[in-house]
């Protein structure tokens, strides 16, 4: 038999008692990796009420405590860097470099969260009236939820659960159930790193599962990257019941490029960024906009991207592994067949893509197309796969009113060698997170990722100082002291004028 998931409840491994199971597929293969249980509503409760129980002590624990927990965890996680990156890469299809790079982002932000003291300090102003002081306090919320996608099982959850943690606060983790083997050894090594029982539970299953969580009266704050359908969802529904909610949701990032950039710069960084993870990003560049005589670039990037081929986890020459899954690959194939249909130019098509020895992998090969247009279906939905639309433009002006006129914000960039160019693209652009000659402006955790418009549902953002406003409450206290009502003790000097 396939290997039995586990749940992560109160500090132990429980095998679930749910008679509803979902399968685990190598996406290279369509081997059966493991099955997985749909957590019961009996065990959800267990999950939650564990976390709570958790909550009351570990909100006294001092702030320096915290972050030493933190330390001892991203030590492990470095130790095991490789390991988990193996483990990913089965699960997911992702090249082995790329899920190392998963595992490393996600070990940069448990490095933020060990800063939690500097973090989460309050503020103080001495005499803001005669003999009065007011100051601030940053307190924890209680427990916390978190509902993360399959396309970064590493690196998201760490996003969430360790941040919230260090501010104060116990987690309850609903990975993707399409590749949730990274998450349980997240929770194995946060408990070896002497995480007390109850901060962190681990819950499994789909829609139903994430439903129970959202309406959970000792639930206080939800954390979610997914798709646009579920993360209004999760937003009208967390908010609904008086939840606090940051819902990241989907993209249509566009590379604006100018005709004075880099040429091999922008042909390199087009290719890495749009068919790079086989296009399962939300940060991908899957829209390059060509003004001006920049156009004239098309061929030298068609021939670079042809150069490119997915392939195992294990093969150092493959520049992207599979799609996740089997629906996901059908999804990407109807996009692509849609797009010729709407006229379209495929240059290059990787619908029949194969890869040797791998005959039922997720496979597709890197597509491009010209002459898209902003009605095109192929433009408006989000393909998550290897392909590149590219688009043309007369001037700056034009692409910067191309790229706001797309409802979604989440990344975008622009390469040129004008500082003017740049700074006018940066401050009228309405898009969250910009690149300069970047192809994918992720940025480190000492800020936070903020995605605008219908990439994010919510107010404040995941990691970075945004996350610790996230995951704390601010209660300002106003206080004075009458100097002719003190009373001194026994072992008390007051020598009052």
């Amino acid at each position: 038999m396939a290997y039995q998931v586990p749940l992560f409840i109160g500090g132990n491994m429980v095998q679930s008692r749910t008679h509803e199971w979902l399968e685990v597929n190598n996406p290279a293969t369509q081997e059966i990796i493991a099955r997985l249980p749909c957590a019961t509503p009996e065990e959800v409760a267990a999950a939650v009420a564990a976390a709570s129980r958790a909550f009351a002590e570990w909100r006294e624990v001092p702030v320096p405590e915290r972050a030493r927990l933190m330390l001892r965890y991203q030590a492990l996680l470095k130790e095991h860097h490789d390991d988990i990156a193996r483990l990913l890469s089965e699960d997911t299809g992702k090249t082995f470099e790329d899920a190392r790079g998963d595992v490393w982002r996600g070990i940069e932000v448990v490095e933020q969260a060990a800063n939690i003291a500097s973090l989460s300090m309050g503020e103080t102003q001495e005499n803001v009236a005669r003999g009065v002081d007011c100051y601030s306090l940053t307190q924890p919320l209680g427990v916390c939820v978190g509902i993360t996608p399959f396309n970064f099982p590493a690196m998201i959850p760490l996003w969430m659960f360790p941040l919230a943690i260090a501010c104060g606060n116990t987690f309850v983790l609903k990975p993707s159930e399409q590749d949730p083997l990274a998450s349980m050894r997240l929770a194995e090594l946060f408990k070896q790193a002497g995480a007390p029982d109850g901060l962190l539970q681990v819950v499994h299953g789909g829609k139903e599962v994430v439903d129970q969580l959202l309406v959970h009266p000792e639930v206080c704050a939800i954390s979610f990257v997914g798709s646009v359908a579920a993360g209004q969802h999760i937003y009208q529904t967390g908010t609904a019941y008086l939840k606090r909610v940051q819902a990241f949701a989907g993209a249509k990032n566009h590379m604006v490029v100018l005709p004075d950039a880099n040429k091999q710069q922008v042909i390199n960084n087009l290719v890495g960024s749009s068919v790079g993870a086989a296009g399962q990003r939300c940060m991908a560049i899957s829209v390059a906009v060509l003004v001006g005589e920049a156009r004239a670039w098309i061929p030298e990037l068609q021939d670079a991207m042809a150069r490119v081929r997915p392939g195992a986890w294990d093969d150092p020459d493959a520049g992207y592994g599979p799609l996740i899954s089997q629906a996901a690959r059908e999804r990407v194939l109807r996009l692509i067949a849609g797009g010729k249909a709407e006229g379209a130019d495929c240059l290059l098509d990787g619908s029949e893509c194969t890869v040797d020895g791998y005959p039922r992998g997720n496979w597709v090969g890197p597509t491009l197309f010209s002459g898209v247009t902003p009605e095109m279906g192929l433009y408006r939905e989000e393909i998550f796969g290897p392909v590149l639309l590219l688009m043309e433009a007369d001037s700056l002006d034009q692409a910067i009113s191309l790229v706001n006129a797309n409802p979604y914000g989440n990344g975008t960039s622009i390469f040129t060698a004008s500082g003017a160019a740049a700074r006018k693209y940066q401050h009228e652009i309405r898009v969250g997170q910009v690149g300069i000659n970047v192809p994918i402006p992720v940025p480190l955790p000492f800020f936070s990722f903020t995605g605008w418009r219908r990439s994010f549902y919510g107010d404040l953002h995941a990691y970075g100082k945004q996350a610790v406003r996230f995951y704390t409450e601010t209660k300002t206290v106003t206080a004075r002291w009458f100097e002719d009502e003190a009373v001194a003790g026994p072992n008390m000097s007051i020598h009052l004028k």
